[in-house]
């Protein structure tokens, strides 16, 4: 069963269409990730997904209910993680979650025995008292998400959980995301971070400016870039200045550059990268740096796009 199914869903805000089409599916107990830079339209299709925009046109449906006729059923099934904290800061860990404990109509033994359960599941049963506008952004987090977990959805959204917190509070949040999906939770995982979407996902779907772009296994995109090899380098000078004579490069593919850095997609690095050092010297462009990169989930983005996955 599909636990999550998009057909045709667009949005548009006036003359800007932030969501073009957008199809794609989440099996019964996956995880899908929907991978992109920001602005891509990943936020404005969850946010259609769990009610909050109504579509323009198309539909969705979560556990096979549509969220356009059906969306207290959809709604139902869902538990979602908002990209900001909806949490109230004056509140401790454990108050914030009896909270909305009730406000999922949990009562009694049942809701203290799910608050006691989600804390566990959080790893915050020591802070558990304490007042959440003290945690960290990464403890703030990990509430944000044992707040979705209270009534036992069959699906949960978590929109970029993970951004801006320290690394020990990513760790903890992607492996909450692989025990609750062992436990056979089917979960939707925004992301800009592509090493995110390879470790977690069984599909992912890649958006860019609205559209998805590409949907798979991390091995079936992998694959639509076949042998090509990524190289980033480092400059002295303007990326600017030697972008242009690199495109001409025989073997360069793809070309992108942001802060000094440059990113090609080329078809044998071992071939093409003399002649990369040869023009950049008749530039007069010193490379302080070269990392060369098996295909990854950023190298289909740059064959797909052009540009590189960076925010």
């Amino acid at each position: 069963m599909n636990a999550i199914e998009v057909k045709n869903l667009k949005k548009s805000f006036g003359d800007f269409q932030a969501v073009q089409d957008a199809n794609f599916t989440a099996v019964s107990g996956e995880v899908l990730s929907l991978l992109g830079p920001n602005g891509a339209g990943k936020s404005t299709t969850i946010s259609m997904l769990s009610g909050l925009l109504n579509p323009t046109a198309g539909d969705a449906s979560i556990m096979g209910h549509s969220v356009m006729k059906e969306p207290a059923a959809a709604k139902k099934s869902l538990g979602v993680v908002p990209q900001d904290i909806a949490l109230y800061p004056d509140l401790s860990a454990r108050e914030n979650l009896v909270f909305w404990g009730k406000m999922y109509g949990l009562r009694g033994a049942d809701l203290k025995q799910r608050v006691d359960e989600v804390i566990e599941i959080i790893g915050l049963a020591d802070r558990q008292k304490d007042q959440v506008g003290k945690f960290s952004g990464g403890m703030k987090r990990r509430v944000n998400i044992g707040a979705a977990l209270l009534h036992k959805p069959e699906v949960v959204i978590m929109d970029e959980p993970t951004v801006g917190i320290d690394p020990q509070s990513r760790r903890h949040i992607l492996d909450n995301v692989k025990e609750l999906n062992q436990q056979g939770m089917t979960v939707l995982y925004t992301t800009h971070y592509m090493e995110e979407a390879a470790e977690l996902s069984h599909h992912i779907a890649i958006m860019d400016k609205g559209k998805v772009i590409a949907y798979g296994t991390h091995d079936e995109l992998i694959k639509m870039v076949g042998e090509q090899t990524r190289i980033d380098l480092t400059l002295n000078a303007e990326a600017a200045k030697i972008l242009s004579a690199w495109q001409k490069v025989d073997g360069v593919s793809k070309i992108d550059s942001l802060d000094g850095k440059v990113t090609a997609l080329v078809d044998d690095s071992n071939r093409v990268l003399p002649h990369l050092f040869e023009t950049a010297s008749r530039e007069n462009v010193r490379i302080t740096s070269v990392d060369i990169q098996e295909p990854n989930l950023e190298t289909v983005f740059l064959h797909l796009t052009g540009r590189a996955l960076r925010d």
